[in-house]
């Protein structure tokens, strides 16, 4: 049964992306949600043993660690400072303005006795600065239970959905009566990093011996990042030590993305996004689908007010700042929504001057997500 469950965790992500490239349907929903959807329906059928837990809770933990360098082997560090100023000071007022209302959001359902609510604003930081590896990276760390992890994973892309027709739609009439206009300064040509794919086309040449050889010397680093920050977690107590593991696996992923030889080879992200995928359907395979029958107003409100609440701050720190429109939506889209979603709002505004800018400003909340969102869960435990 080991072996099977292990096998069909891998495997399916690859059913998904087939379904999501060849079909429109499954392409709107996309590569996570289908992981979580296939996940429920196995963890539901009762096929599988009340045993297999410890097993998906060691696959969800090593498939974290796994992901992580592999995605963030790619950043380009030294172009961000490059090609973006405004939309990086814009990113930052996306940031704290996210801190700021989760901050606001734990000290409202803390007065009402919700106990584990450092949880829900570190996991709120971490992908609305992010995206879904932050979110899974957060949930290893600060060890939140699976049920939590998807409920809140659940309401989030239900707001975002209606986040994200608003800012289609109606966003930029809305935004400029408050924001200056956009106005080209320059033109943004270089690439930088790679974004959170979510179809298969991210994968076409994968398998090729060019690319294979380097992106399996990609996981063999990956293996060393993993062991130096376990062995760097062993210096810290036990409560500490998954949290540190990650800001470990974090901070040395990055300072290997400063090698060219590193950052270049190809297909590391799309590798680490299709372990993710992995840890998406281990982790809803196990959820009791009894527990989601309910909803958990508290989550939900978490939820709502962290992302309208936030892309009301950010829209008033950017009228201060003064961050013209489309800086502000693209680089609020990034934040919130991840950059699988930036050229679909840069061509709503047909602007693709500000693809370049949402894509580096989402790479840089891939690689903070994580310490903002762990310090700031941290932080409030230890105060509360």
């Amino acid at each position: 049964m080991t072996f099977l469950f292990i096998a069909i965790a891998f495997l399916y992500p690859a059913l998904a992306l087939f379904m999501t490239y060849r079909y429109s349907f499954f392409n709107r929903i996309g590569v996570v949600l289908l992981c979580y959807f296939g996940g429920i329906v196995l963890g539901n059928t009762g096929l599988f043993p009340p045993g297999i837990s410890a097993l998906q809770n060691t696959l969800s933990e090593v498939t974290v660690a796994v992901s992580l360098p592999l995605l963030l082997f790619s950043l380009n560090v030294r172009s961000w400072f490059r090609i973006a100023g405004k939309a990086i000071l814009s990113m930052l007022l996306a940031t704290t303005a996210v801190v700021c209302i989760s901050t606001v959001a734990y000290l409202i359902i803390r007065s009402h006795g919700y106990n584990n609510s450092f949880e829900l604003a570190g996991m709120a930081v971490g992908v609305y600065t992010g995206g879904t590896p932050n979110l899974a990276a957060i949930k290893a760390a600060l060890n939140i239970s699976s049920s939590t992890y998807l409920r809140f994973h659940t309401y989030d892309a239900a707001f975002s959905l209606l986040y994200l027709i608003f800012i289609l739609t109606i966003g930029k009439k809305f935004f400029n009566r408050i924001l200056i206009p956009y106005r080209q300064i320059q033109n943004d040509t270089e690439e930088t990093g790679s974004t959170e794919g979510d179809s298969g086309n991210e994968y076409k040449g994968m398998w090729s011996i060019e690319v294979l050889l380097p992106l399996l010397g990609a996981f063999l680093l990956t293996g060393v990042v993993i062991g130096t920050s376990l062995f760097i977690s062993g210096f810290f107590p036990e409560s500490r030590s998954a949290a540190i593991t990650i800001l470990a696996i974090t901070t040395l992923s990055i300072a290997f993305s400063f090698i060219p030889q590193i950052r270049n080879i190809r297909k590391t992200f799309p590798g680490g996004m299709y372990i993710i995928y992995v840890f998406c359907f281990v982790v809803a395979s196990m959820t009791d689908i009894r527990t989601l029958i309910h909803i958990d107003f508290t989550i939900l409100f978490f939820v709502a007010f962290s992302i309208f609440g936030s892309l009301s701050l950010h829209a008033l720190f950017s009228r201060i700042f003064r961050i013209d429109t489309d800086t502000f939506l693209v680089t609020s889209v990034s934040a919130i929504c991840s950059p699988p979603f930036v050229p679909v709002v840069a061509g709503s505004l047909k602007n693709p001057n500000v693809l370049l800018s949402g894509l580096t400003t989402g790479i840089i909340g891939y690689a903070i997500g994580n310490y903002l969102g762990i310090s700031l869960a941290l932080l409030l435990q230890s105060l509360s």
